[in-house]
């Protein structure tokens, strides 16, 4: 497994400009043992090396129990990270590799979906003592961190990766946008033309799902509970509606919103005979996966990754069991993207690290001179300049 791993990871160090900048910058981690709780395939294995080739010790493991690739988390223990990781149903086995990072006692920890920081601040509160800061890299992580300030109970200073422009307006857009209808078409090898396809939610996941799915030729249609977002929806020349109506015409069922039974019982009942349905969201709980189990008189994979459930006279199908397609059955985000976010991800643990003694027990936006900073080393990689403005001009600005 470890050959095709190495491949893997050879591939995108090919593409990952950015990180390939940062190695060579002026950026030093020496001392400092990371903890990351990450989507381990290439991509994030070629981050990890990054951070090691700045010095940190490294201690890696999955955030998520289907999308770990063994073959790449093989080659990287090759690379003398210490990997406790493996694709798996098991929630069990899951948090058992979780623990055995924060047995490290890691100085940052760099989390996707916050299991990795909720459970060092709840059964874990032993390596508070040595911890120093983390970098949260999804907007449901960001979510659950807030909530654990809300609680009084953070411990350290969070940066909000998440909301950094570079990443929100590209990651969450772009890079959903097209990991999620790849992973579609290449485990129905179905057509999207012509289909109609139901986005459930419209915050930067699902309007990147929606522009693609759009672009494929799909009839797209939204369901949301922000008044905002689905006029929004409206003004971009989608059809908004109900959750409860839409799924009832719907071809493929795309659920993007970070809450939990986004199709209710009465949904999956009136759902068409040969609806497909696919969760973008974190975790998997926006499809009720424990209702479909119930419902199910019959089950079975009919492709790889993909599960028949004949219940009510039909067949529904979903992919990755209800967990995040692009990853559960995909490999992710594009490399250009993930080299964006990774950026920012290395930028704020050096941050960190050089200002954590100075920063309160609470989540921070991502600082906007990093953000910017990542964005001109990403024209720079395009080989694309911009203009500045002239003296005159910020002068102006500044008295207008």
């Amino acid at each position: 497994m470890a050959k095709t791993g190495h491949q893997k990871i050879e591939w995108v160090s090919k593409h990952m400009s950015l990180l390939n900048m940062l190695q060579k910058g002026d950026y030093d981690l020496t001392g400092w043992r990371i903890g990351m709780s990450i989507h381990l395939e290439a991509k994030t294995a070629y981050l990890a090396i990054t951070l090691k080739k700045l010095g940190a010790q490294v201690v890696v493991t999955g955030c998520n129990p289907l999308s770990t690739q063994d073959d790449v988390a093989q080659a990287l223990a090759d690379y003398g990270i210490e990997v406790h990781a493996k694709r798996t149903t098991d929630e069990k086995e899951y948090f058992s590799f979780l623990h055995r990072v924060l047995d490290s006692k890691p100085d940052l920890i760099l989390d996707d979906g916050g299991d990795l920081t909720v459970l060092a601040h709840t059964e874990r509160r032993e390596v508070l003592e040595n911890l120093k800061g983390v970098s949260e890299e999804t907007t449901t992580g960001v979510r659950r961190l807030r909530n654990l300030q809300e609680r009084g109970i953070l411990n350290v200073p969070v940066i909000a990766v998440n909301n950094a422009k570079m990443k929100y307006l590209f990651d969450n857009r772009y890079g959903t946008g097209q990991s999620v209808i790849d992973s579609i078409m290449r485990n129905t090898n179905l057509l999207l033309a012509g289909k109609k396809v139901l986005v459930a939610g419209y915050g930067w996941c699902g309007r990147g799902i929606a522009m693609r799915a759009r672009g494929m030729g799909a009839y797209v249609m939204v369901s949301e509970v922000d008044p905002v977002k689905a006029v929004e929806a409206i003004m971009d020349g989608f059809e908004v509606g109900k959750i409860s109506e839409l799924c009832k015409v719907a071809d493929i069922v795309i659920t993007a919103t970070g809450v939990k039974d986004v199709l209710k019982e009465e949904d999956l009942l009136n759902l068409k005979n040969g609806a497909v349905l696919a969760n973008a969201g974190h975790f998997n709980v926006e499809i009720p996966m424990d209702v479909l189990e119930r419902l199910a008189e019959e089950k079975y994979e009919i492709r790889q990754n993909v599960m028949c459930y004949k219940f009510n006279g039909k067949e529904v199908y979903v992919i990755g069991l209800g967990r995040l397609v692009n990853l559960a059955a995909a490999d992710g985000h594009p490399v250009e993207i993930m080299d964006i976010s990774f950026a920012l991800q290395t930028l704020a643990l050096v941050y960190l690290s050089k200002n954590y003694a100075t920063l309160e027990k609470k989540v921070y936006e991502y600082p906007a001179e990093l953000d910017e900073h990542v964005a001109r080393l990403k024209l720079k990689a395009l080989g694309v300049e911009i203009d500045e403005l002239t003296p005159e001009q910020v002068e102006y600005l500044k008295n207008f």
